[in-house]
């Protein structure tokens, strides 16, 4: 079975409400299309399940089957979820205001890790503080650098820096920090 990473993105982007069924569908029909399912019953109802309640118990049993118990860390997931987030942000698919939203509920629902503060406050700043938004493009560009050639959330967490994430933060004129409203 190739590309599993892909399903298991597209299954934690669905149940965060980020994206709907038809990617993890998409997936499976794919596979069909490439003579990749092995006869794979799962995967063949995967590509004509239809709605959230079919796609999801069907897109677990093939992750677990082939990906065994080490399914990929929601951590991993949501960084390469980031890496798309930036794509599409480059593309104009994206905003600032689209992001926040996204952002506002991928960084409680994660635990607040670390790795995702500054971005996720830069983003929010950037809303209303026009000082933040280079702040928050340097941030954006830093993170999803690093999720791009991570292959696991040890290797993202080996190569990311507080440091370098603190310094993409908006100072006014006496090096301090903004006072946001």
């Amino acid at each position: 079975m190739e590309l599993l990473t892909e399903l298991e993105l597209a299954v934690f982007q669905l149940q965060m409400g980020f994206a709907p069924a038809d990617r993890c569908v998409d997936w499976a029909v794919e596979r069909l299309r490439l003579d990749q399912e092995g006869d794979d019953l799962e995967v063949v109802l995967l590509a004509s399940a239809r709605g959230i309640d079919e796609v999801l118990p069907l897109a677990d049993v093939i992750i677990e089957r082939y990906g065994g118990a080490q399914r990929l860390d929601q951590q991993f997931l949501a960084g390469k979820y980031i890496v798309e987030l930036r794509a599409a942000y480059l593309a104009g698919r994206e905003s600032v205001a689209s992001l926040d939203a996204i952002l506002t509920r991928l960084y409680p629902a994660l635990a607040y890790p670390g790795w995702l503060t500054m971005l996720s406050r830069n983003c929010e700043y950037a809303m209303d503080v026009a000082d933040f938004e280079q702040p928050f493009e340097d941030e954006f560009h830093y993170v999803a650098s690093l999720w791009a050639q991570a292959e696991s959330l040890a290797a993202f967490e080996s190569a990311y820096s507080r440091e370098t994430s603190n310094r993409h933060d908006a100072t006014g004129a006496s090096g301090g920090h903004l006072t946001v409203p």
